[in-house]
């Protein structure tokens, strides 16, 4: 099979199951803003839309710490594979769910003190946070099938296994989105009426999806690797799966990529809460934006994991012609879907922003915006397509250094532009100061924050870009 088959064959079926993220994050956000705000008891669609984004932005403060379930465990796994050691497989497999389980446990366990420290750093209004806070402790039960969730999928496609993580995750992103439609707005089956238990029912809808689609990896685990993976894996081999220097290098790889994730949640975090700061059309315009816009990863992730696979593979087999073509062709489609979503944008932005909500005062805002999502593509996909790379190399000191530049390149620029262009500093919070249509600064500071996320993509780019050489060829032997 010729390189760009394999790279399709992984591809394709991660495209299908991605493209439905961005389509489960904007149907909770139009579902959101197509509530009836008076029932939920407050002022506008805008509000709704408010409490969604911060209520997924603090599940995004969770789970991206435990990116290293799907990342850690698709690189080793890909170099296991390749070697042709499937006991090791089952080991990672083993070790990795296991560790998914007891942090969800933990997260439970420690739910309420989370929330109480993150809104201690997490700015919104008053109302906002009362829905964020409703969403959270709703959607905080599915942890434990969101964690297992990551294991499976890094795993699935560590073993070249495109298919099985595609049927996972279209499983969950669609009766995400069905059951919260359904939930949240009601519906009429077979002459019966279901009124919906609106804002609550978006969060219900997703533990839902979370559950069913763990049962669904779990069922193909055991159906298409229970023998050819686990045929020789035995009560013993479970007892001393976490002994070893398998583990020791599990955990030193994981630290790594903990410390990316908090780099990457430090970005989501100044994006969301400056935005905040600017009252609710601010952040509900901003939310929008970035779901709009990072559309484009949904694809590009799909060459990322393959480039993950591929690459675990052949430094597994120690086969440097499979491995630089590899990367050339990978880079190559991610590329194209790079001209692809420039050419989407900027002939259909304002009917992606009508798709989003119907206030017409944040598609308005929204507009202002537009240019920015043309050149997000140009550097986004070369960061994420060196991702995936890095994963399958399992070079995570690399990955985490250009997390680390990433955020001082976003704060930097941040804040050299608001001095620079804001005619006073930004005032202290409080709700009574934020005004409610954000105002001219609240405007600005949007297009510094479209800047400075700019810039974080850039320097991604460039520095995996520079240690390519240095870092990646030497994990081969070349």
């Amino acid at each position: 099979m010729s390189v760009n088959r394999n790279i399709l064959s992984l591809a394709v079926p991660s495209i299908l199951a991605n493209v439905t993220v961005p389509l489960v994050g904007m149907v909770d956000l139009a579902i959101a803003g197509h509530l009836d705000a008076s029932a939920d008891g407050v002022a506008s669609g805008a509000t709704l839309i408010g409490g969604v984004a911060i209520g997924t932005m603090l599940f995004d403060l969770l789970y991206w710490n435990f990116g290293f379930l799907r990342i850690g465990t698709g690189g080793l796994t890909a170099q296991a594979c390749g070697r042709g050691d499937m006991a090791e497989s089952a080991r990672i497999f083993v070790r990795s769910v296991g560790i998914a389980l007891a942090c969800a446990f933990v997260l439970i366990a420690l739910q309420w003190l989370f929330l109480q420290a993150a809104f201690m750093v997490v700015d919104c209004t008053p109302e906002v946070r009362t829905l964020a806070e409703r969403y959270f402790f709703i959607r905080i039960w599915a942890a434990p099938a969101t964690l297992c969730l990551m294991a499976f999928k890094g795993w699935f496609i560590g073993m070249q296994d495109g298919v099985s993580p595609m049927i996972a995750d279209l499983t969950v992103n669609v009766t995400n989105a069905v059951l919260s439609v359904v939930l949240a707005l009601g519906a009429d089956v077979g002459g019966l009426h279901y009124p919906g238990i609106g804002f609550a029912g978006i969060a219900a809808g997703t533990v839902a999806a979370q559950y069913l689609g763990l049962l669904t990896a779990a069922s193909l685990v055991f159906f298409r690797y229970s023998k050819r993976v686990f045929g020789g894996f035995s009560l013993h081999a479970l007892a001393t799966v976490f002994k070893g220097g398998g583990t020791g290098k599990f955990f030193s790889m994981n630290s790594d990529l903990f410390i990316r994730s908090l780099c990457f949640i430090g970005i989501y975090i100044g994006f969301t809460m400056t935005a905040a700061h600017y009252g609710d059309l601010i952040l509900a315009c901003g939310s929008i934006l970035m779901k709009i816009m990072m559309l484009f990863s949904y694809f590009t992730d799909g060459f990322a994991y393959a480039g993950e696979a591929l690459t675990g593979r052949y430094i597994g087999e120690r086969n440097m012609a499979g491995f630089r073509k590899t990367v050339r062709c990978v880079f190559l489609w991610s590329m194209g879907i790079a001209a692809l979503f420039i050419v989407l944008y900027a002939s259909a932005g304002t009917p992606l922003l009508g798709m989003m909500t119907s206030d017409n005062d944040v598609v308005c805002l929204g507009q202002k915006y537009l240019l920015w999502l043309l050149v997000m593509p140009l550097v986004g996909c070369a960061a994420f397509t060196w991702d995936g790379i890095y994963v399958g190399a399992t070079a995570s000191g690399s990955m985490r250094n250009a997390a680390i530049l990433a955020l001082a390149g976003f704060a930097a620029t941040y804040f050299i532009c608001a001095g620079l262009i804001l005619p006073a500093p930004v005032p202290t919070f409080s709700p009574d100061s934020i005004p409610s249509a954000g105002g001219p600064h609240g405007r600005t500071v949007l297009h510094i924050l479209m800047a400075a996320y700019f810039v974080h993509l850039l320097v991604r780019t460039l520095y995996l870009s520079f240690r390519f050489r240095s870092v990646i060829l030497p994990k081969i032997g070349a």
